[in-house]
Protein backbone atom coordinates (compact mmCIF):
# COMPACT_ATOMS: atom_id res chain seq x y z
CA UNK A 1 0.00 0.00 0.00
CA UNK A 2 1.35 3.57 -0.99
CA UNK A 3 1.14 6.51 0.98
CA UNK A 4 2.00 9.04 -1.39
CA UNK A 5 -1.90 10.42 -0.68
CA UNK A 6 -1.44 10.09 3.01
CA UNK A 7 -3.25 13.56 4.43
CA UNK A 8 -4.77 14.45 1.32
CA UNK A 9 -9.22 14.47 0.34
CA UNK A 10 -9.97 13.54 -3.34
CA UNK A 11 -13.41 13.49 -4.52
CA UNK A 12 -14.63 11.24 -6.93
CA UNK A 13 -17.72 11.13 -9.31
CA UNK A 14 -19.43 8.11 -10.31
CA UNK A 15 -17.70 5.91 -7.81
CA UNK A 16 -19.76 3.09 -7.65
CA UNK A 17 -18.52 1.11 -11.09
CA UNK A 18 -16.06 0.74 -13.16
CA UNK A 19 -13.45 3.48 -13.68
CA UNK A 20 -14.97 5.18 -10.83
CA UNK A 21 -14.84 2.46 -8.35
CA UNK A 22 -11.17 1.61 -9.50
CA UNK A 23 -10.36 5.04 -8.81
CA UNK A 24 -11.95 5.16 -5.72
CA UNK A 25 -10.03 1.88 -4.91
CA UNK A 26 -6.41 3.71 -5.88
CA UNK A 27 -6.97 7.13 -4.27
CA UNK A 28 -7.86 5.23 -0.91
CA UNK A 29 -5.10 2.58 -1.44
CA UNK A 30 -2.62 6.15 -1.43
CA UNK A 31 -3.35 6.66 1.30
CA UNK A 32 -6.31 9.39 0.64
CA UNK A 33 -9.84 10.22 2.31
CA UNK A 34 -11.92 9.38 -0.57
CA UNK A 35 -15.63 11.19 -1.02
CA UNK A 36 -17.37 8.82 -3.42
CA UNK A 37 -20.26 10.08 -5.22
CA UNK A 38 -22.62 8.34 -7.04
CA UNK A 39 -26.56 7.73 -7.61
CA UNK A 40 -26.45 4.11 -6.16
CA UNK A 41 -23.72 2.07 -4.09
CA UNK A 42 -22.69 -1.16 -5.26
CA UNK A 43 -20.62 -4.29 -3.69
CA UNK A 44 -17.14 -3.06 -4.75
CA UNK A 45 -17.89 0.75 -3.28
CA UNK A 46 -19.44 -1.02 -0.08
CA UNK A 47 -16.27 -3.08 0.45
CA UNK A 48 -13.88 -0.10 0.57
CA UNK A 49 -16.57 1.97 3.18
CA UNK A 50 -16.40 -0.52 5.69
CA UNK A 51 -12.42 -0.48 5.33
CA UNK A 52 -13.20 3.20 6.85
CA UNK A 53 -11.52 5.83 4.05
CA UNK A 54 -14.03 6.19 1.68
CA UNK A 55 -17.55 8.20 2.56
CA UNK A 56 -20.22 7.52 -0.04
CA UNK A 57 -22.32 10.43 -0.87
CA UNK A 58 -25.46 9.11 -2.61
CA UNK A 59 -26.10 11.98 -5.68
CA UNK A 60 -27.37 12.35 -8.76
CA UNK A 61 -25.44 15.06 -10.18
CA UNK A 62 -27.64 16.13 -13.27
CA UNK A 63 -29.95 17.45 -10.27
CA UNK A 64 -29.97 21.25 -8.82
CA UNK A 65 -27.47 21.64 -5.57
CA UNK A 66 -25.91 18.26 -6.01
CA UNK A 67 -22.50 19.16 -6.87
CA UNK A 68 -22.18 21.84 -4.14
CA UNK A 69 -23.73 18.63 -1.85
CA UNK A 70 -21.09 16.48 -2.88
CA UNK A 71 -18.49 18.83 -2.25
CA UNK A 72 -19.71 19.47 1.19
CA UNK A 73 -19.07 16.12 2.36
CA UNK A 74 -15.45 17.03 1.99
CA UNK A 75 -15.75 19.09 5.36
CA UNK A 76 -13.69 22.33 3.25
CA UNK A 77 -10.43 20.34 2.18
CA UNK A 78 -10.64 19.02 -1.49
CA UNK A 79 -6.52 18.12 -2.87
CA UNK A 80 -8.26 15.84 -5.89
CA UNK A 81 -11.22 15.67 -7.73
CA UNK A 82 -11.74 13.12 -10.44
CA UNK A 83 -14.67 13.50 -12.74
CA UNK A 84 -15.91 10.20 -13.64
CA UNK A 85 -19.59 10.26 -14.60
CA UNK A 86 -20.32 9.45 -18.24
CA UNK A 87 -22.60 7.81 -20.74
CA UNK A 88 -21.75 6.29 -24.53
CA UNK A 89 -25.34 5.15 -25.55
CA UNK A 90 -24.92 3.70 -29.09
CA UNK A 91 -26.67 5.21 -31.95
CA UNK A 92 -27.66 2.65 -34.28
CA UNK A 93 -30.28 4.31 -35.68
CA UNK A 94 -28.21 7.49 -36.96
CA UNK A 95 -27.14 11.10 -36.46
CA UNK A 96 -31.28 11.86 -37.45
CA UNK A 97 -32.76 9.72 -34.92
CA UNK A 98 -31.18 11.63 -32.12
CA UNK A 99 -33.43 14.42 -30.25
CA UNK A 100 -32.90 17.55 -28.39
CA UNK A 101 -33.44 15.55 -25.68
CA UNK A 102 -30.63 12.87 -26.31
CA UNK A 103 -28.71 15.40 -27.26
CA UNK A 104 -29.61 17.26 -23.76
CA UNK A 105 -28.87 14.17 -21.72
CA UNK A 106 -25.80 13.54 -23.30
CA UNK A 107 -24.09 16.66 -22.69
CA UNK A 108 -25.39 17.25 -19.43
CA UNK A 109 -23.32 13.95 -18.52
CA UNK A 110 -20.71 14.14 -19.93
CA UNK A 111 -19.45 17.86 -20.17
CA UNK A 112 -22.04 20.07 -17.57
CA UNK A 113 -22.21 17.47 -14.38
CA UNK A 114 -17.89 17.95 -14.38
CA UNK A 115 -18.62 22.10 -14.89
CA UNK A 116 -20.63 22.05 -11.76
CA UNK A 117 -18.76 20.00 -9.83
CA UNK A 118 -15.10 21.74 -10.81
CA UNK A 119 -17.34 24.87 -10.23
CA UNK A 120 -18.47 23.92 -6.65
CA UNK A 121 -14.58 21.99 -5.76
CA UNK A 122 -12.44 24.85 -7.45
CA UNK A 123 -12.65 27.47 -4.65
CA UNK A 124 -11.92 25.49 -1.80
CA UNK A 125 -8.48 24.38 -3.87
CA UNK A 126 -7.99 28.01 -4.34
CA UNK A 127 -8.05 29.18 -1.20
CA UNK A 128 -5.65 26.15 0.08
CA UNK A 129 -3.29 27.22 -3.51
CA UNK A 130 -3.08 23.85 -4.76
CA UNK A 131 -5.12 21.04 -6.36
CA UNK A 132 -5.34 18.55 -8.97
CA UNK A 133 -8.64 18.26 -11.35
CA UNK A 134 -8.13 14.99 -12.88
CA UNK A 135 -10.95 14.47 -15.57
CA UNK A 136 -11.59 11.00 -17.24
CA UNK A 137 -12.55 11.97 -21.39
CA UNK A 138 -12.54 9.54 -24.08
CA UNK A 139 -10.32 9.13 -27.24
CA UNK A 140 -13.69 9.50 -28.88
CA UNK A 141 -12.78 13.41 -28.18
CA UNK A 142 -9.95 13.19 -30.83
CA UNK A 143 -11.29 10.51 -32.38
CA UNK A 144 -15.07 10.88 -33.90
CA UNK A 145 -17.24 7.98 -34.37
CA UNK A 146 -21.03 8.38 -35.32
CA UNK A 147 -21.93 5.54 -33.77
CA UNK A 148 -21.90 8.01 -30.48
CA UNK A 149 -21.75 11.10 -32.23
CA UNK A 150 -23.26 12.81 -29.32
CA UNK A 151 -20.56 11.26 -27.16
CA UNK A 152 -17.81 12.58 -28.85
CA UNK A 153 -19.29 15.75 -29.23
CA UNK A 154 -19.61 16.07 -25.30
CA UNK A 155 -16.07 14.63 -24.76
CA UNK A 156 -14.15 17.06 -27.13
CA UNK A 157 -15.99 19.88 -24.95
CA UNK A 158 -15.09 18.23 -21.84
CA UNK A 159 -11.08 18.00 -22.99
CA UNK A 160 -11.32 22.20 -24.41
CA UNK A 161 -12.93 22.88 -21.31
CA UNK A 162 -10.06 21.27 -19.02
CA UNK A 163 -7.16 22.14 -21.33
CA UNK A 164 -8.54 26.33 -20.65
CA UNK A 165 -9.48 26.09 -17.17
CA UNK A 166 -5.69 24.69 -16.93
CA UNK A 167 -4.43 28.03 -18.18
CA UNK A 168 -6.71 30.28 -15.73
CA UNK A 169 -5.75 28.33 -12.64
CA UNK A 170 -2.59 27.24 -13.32
CA UNK A 171 -0.55 30.44 -12.03
CA UNK A 172 -2.86 29.33 -8.63
CA UNK A 173 -1.60 25.82 -7.73
CA UNK A 174 -3.94 24.34 -9.91
CA UNK A 175 -3.04 21.15 -12.29
CA UNK A 176 -6.10 20.64 -14.50
CA UNK A 177 -5.86 17.26 -17.15
CA UNK A 178 -7.52 14.40 -18.60
CA UNK A 179 -7.52 10.63 -19.02
CA UNK A 180 -8.65 9.43 -22.61
CA UNK A 181 -9.22 6.10 -22.47
CA UNK A 182 -9.79 3.90 -25.26
CA UNK A 183 -12.23 0.42 -25.02
CA UNK A 184 -12.01 -0.34 -21.07
CA UNK A 185 -13.48 -3.49 -19.42
CA UNK A 186 -16.26 -1.85 -17.84
CA UNK A 187 -20.75 -2.18 -18.07
CA UNK A 188 -20.39 0.83 -20.14
CA UNK A 189 -18.89 -1.71 -22.98
CA UNK A 190 -20.23 -4.79 -21.72
CA UNK A 191 -23.11 -4.50 -19.41
CA UNK A 192 -26.46 -5.74 -20.88
CA UNK A 193 -27.78 -2.15 -22.08
CA UNK A 194 -24.01 -1.46 -22.86
CA UNK A 195 -22.22 -0.53 -26.71
CA UNK A 196 -21.57 -4.20 -27.68
CA UNK A 197 -25.25 -5.33 -26.65
CA UNK A 198 -26.57 -2.33 -29.01
CA UNK A 199 -24.80 -2.40 -31.46
CA UNK A 200 -25.04 -6.57 -31.38
CA UNK A 201 -28.49 -6.31 -31.67
CA UNK A 202 -28.72 -3.76 -34.50
CA UNK A 203 -26.11 -5.42 -36.74
CA UNK A 204 -27.46 -8.77 -36.42
CA UNK A 205 -24.30 -10.98 -34.16
CA UNK A 206 -23.29 -11.39 -31.08
CA UNK A 207 -22.16 -8.98 -28.42
CA UNK A 208 -18.62 -11.42 -27.81
CA UNK A 209 -18.17 -10.23 -32.02
CA UNK A 210 -18.91 -6.98 -30.91
CA UNK A 211 -16.22 -6.75 -28.79
CA UNK A 212 -13.45 -8.72 -30.89
CA UNK A 213 -13.61 -6.42 -33.25
CA UNK A 214 -13.12 -3.29 -30.95
CA UNK A 215 -10.09 -5.18 -29.10
CA UNK A 216 -8.75 -6.32 -32.38
CA UNK A 217 -8.77 -2.10 -33.63
CA UNK A 218 -5.72 -1.77 -30.95
CA UNK A 219 -2.51 -2.65 -31.37
CA UNK A 220 -2.39 -4.63 -28.26
CA UNK A 221 -5.42 -6.52 -28.96
CA UNK A 222 -7.42 -5.90 -25.84
CA UNK A 223 -9.55 -3.63 -24.07
CA UNK A 224 -7.79 -1.61 -21.08
CA UNK A 225 -8.71 -2.90 -17.32
CA UNK A 226 -10.41 -0.35 -15.43
CA UNK A 227 -7.29 -0.43 -12.70
CA UNK A 228 -5.09 0.79 -15.53
CA UNK A 229 -6.81 3.96 -15.99
CA UNK A 230 -7.38 4.25 -12.43
CA UNK A 231 -3.30 4.11 -12.13
CA UNK A 232 -2.94 7.23 -14.78
CA UNK A 233 -5.77 8.97 -12.76
CA UNK A 234 -3.76 8.38 -9.21
CA UNK A 235 -0.56 9.72 -11.16
CA UNK A 236 -1.90 13.01 -12.26
CA UNK A 237 -3.37 13.71 -8.56
CA UNK A 238 -0.14 13.24 -6.78
CA UNK A 239 3.04 14.81 -6.56
CA UNK A 240 5.16 12.78 -9.47
CA UNK A 241 3.06 15.02 -11.67
CA UNK A 242 3.85 18.52 -10.01
CA UNK A 243 4.29 20.31 -13.38
CA UNK A 244 1.83 18.34 -15.65
CA UNK A 245 -1.37 20.34 -16.61
CA UNK A 246 -3.30 21.14 -19.87
CA UNK A 247 -2.59 17.22 -20.47
CA UNK A 248 -4.18 14.51 -21.85
CA UNK A 249 -3.24 11.70 -21.48
CA UNK A 250 -4.67 8.67 -23.74
CA UNK A 251 -4.20 4.86 -22.82
CA UNK A 252 -6.23 2.81 -25.53
CA UNK A 253 -3.92 0.24 -26.54
CA UNK A 254 -2.54 1.99 -29.40
CA UNK A 255 -6.65 2.62 -30.50
CA UNK A 256 -5.76 5.38 -31.93
CA UNK A 257 -3.51 5.52 -35.08
CA UNK A 258 -0.31 6.42 -35.06
CA UNK A 259 1.07 5.92 -38.26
Amino acid sequence: MSTELQGRTAVVTGASKGIGLAVTEALAGAGATVVAGSRTTSPGLDALIKHGTVTWVPVDLTEPGAAEQLVQAADGRIDVLVNNVGSAPARTGGFLSITDEDWARTVDLNLLTAVRVTRAALPVMLEAGRGSVVTIASVNATLPDPLVIDYSAGKAALVAFSKALSKEVGPKGIRVNTVSPGPVETELWLGGDGVAATVSAAAGITPDEVVAGAAGATVTGRFSQPQEVAELALFLAGDRARNITGSDLVIDGGFIPTW
